[in-house]
């Protein structure tokens, strides 16, 4: 079947750590099947992910007119047929994807979608009869999708772009980093119980800004994060508030350039691990187990809430179900821990 299909059409609209996720997926199917042509159907703000891939088109979807609601869809399906797609890879599997790859499917080309095993990571989450184990990752999901279409793709050595060399817009903010050693930290996430309480974050920021040797970086967006991250970065010179300063295709350079990533279960730890940096994550209501470990990163660079003092994690598999009693899981994440890990993995 794959040497019948020339132009593939993968779709994946959002959430921006789901879009980074497919970025190495992507990558390595494009260098290793450079007879194939890839239209990557996505938002338009997620472009430089994918910029630097080749053969590979970027086909920006409009949302919020021109493929808008059900008829916005059949537009969406007519231009990208109008592309002579061969098949479609739908790594999304919601119901706006599954409408234009099932369009495809009735004009007779072949599709696969990502089987995201929801009964599985129900099962994982849940408070009762909870099956505690780890699940197949997203990244070995997408892998699979790609196969159901007649494709290998081998990830057991992948290749990360070269550090991005800096403007002098990034240089103006960042300063050279000489021989400092560079961490990126990703305080935020979408729901609050994947955030690590703010008095221990600054914790650990104080802690790390008093090595001259170090030079941090915050990464987040909107005023209410940037307020945030003024009072974090408050009173220290190595301690740069990056939020709001620079465009997304800036940052993502700056991120090529970080020795360590701090994250929470959230997209800058996606980002940071597509392009190569070493990526530490900390979970609250979530865990890796369910497939969203960021990629190529060893499980010992999650760090954990203590399941022996909240027995029912994980809660939740994005983070979005409140249960009561286990707002503070992530305090049993010490500060010292976390400082130390970042030390011992940047020497």
């Amino acid at each position: 079947m794959s040497k019948k299909i020339k132009h593939i059409a993968v779709i994946r609209l959002s959430a921006m750590g789901d879009v980074a996720m497919t970025v190495p997926v992507i990558k390595a199917f494009a260098e290793q099947n450079l007879d194939v042509k890839i239209t990557f159907v996505t938002r338009p703000f997620f472009k430089p992910f994918f910029d630097e891939i080749p053969n590979m088109n970027f086909f920006a979807v409009d949302v919020k007119k021109r493929h808008k609601g059900f008829f916005g869809l059949l537009r969406l399906f007519w231009d990208l047929k109008q592309l002579n797609i061969d098949a479609v890879a739908d790594l999304h599997n919601v119901l706006r994807s599954k409408i234009v790859r099932n369009l495809f499917a009735l004009s007779g080309k072949k599709v696969a979608f990502t089987d995201k095993g929801r009964a599985e990571k129900k099962a994982l989450t849940r408070s009762q009869n909870k099956v505690f184990e780890p699940l197949k990752t997203m990244i070995q999901r997408h892998v699979a999708t790609f196969q159901k279409l007649g494709f290998t793709i081998n990830l057991s050595h992948p290749k990360f772009p070269e550090k991005d060399i800096l403007s002098e817009d990034i240089l103006f903010i960042s300063g050279e980093k000489n021989n400092l050693k560079w961490i990126g930290i990703a305080p935020f996430a979408q729901y609050e119980s994947k955030v690590y309480p703010q008095d221990l974050m600054q914790r650990i920021i104080d802690d790390l800004a008093n090595n001259s040797a170090y030079k941090i970086f915050l990464l987040g967006g909107g005023n209410k994060e940037i307020d945030k991250l003024n009072i974090l970065a408050k009173g220290k010179e190595n301690v740069i508030n990056i939020a709001g300063k620079i465009s997304f295709q800036e940052e993502l350079k700056l991120i090529s350039n970080l020795d360590i990533m701090l994250s929470m279960d959230s997209g800058n730890a996606h980002i940071a691990a597509m392009l190569g940096v070493k990526t530490i994550t900390l979970w609250g209501a979530t865990h890796p187990y369910a497939g969203f470990a960021p990629f190529n990163q060893p499980l010992e660079n999650c760090l954990l809430s203590d399941r022996k003092q909240y027995p029912f994690l994980p809660t939740s598999v994005y983070g979005n179900k409140k249960v009561e009693g286990y707002e503070d899981a992530m305090r049993t994440i010490s500060p010292e821990t976390i400082v130390e890990k970042i030390a011992s993995s940047i020497k």
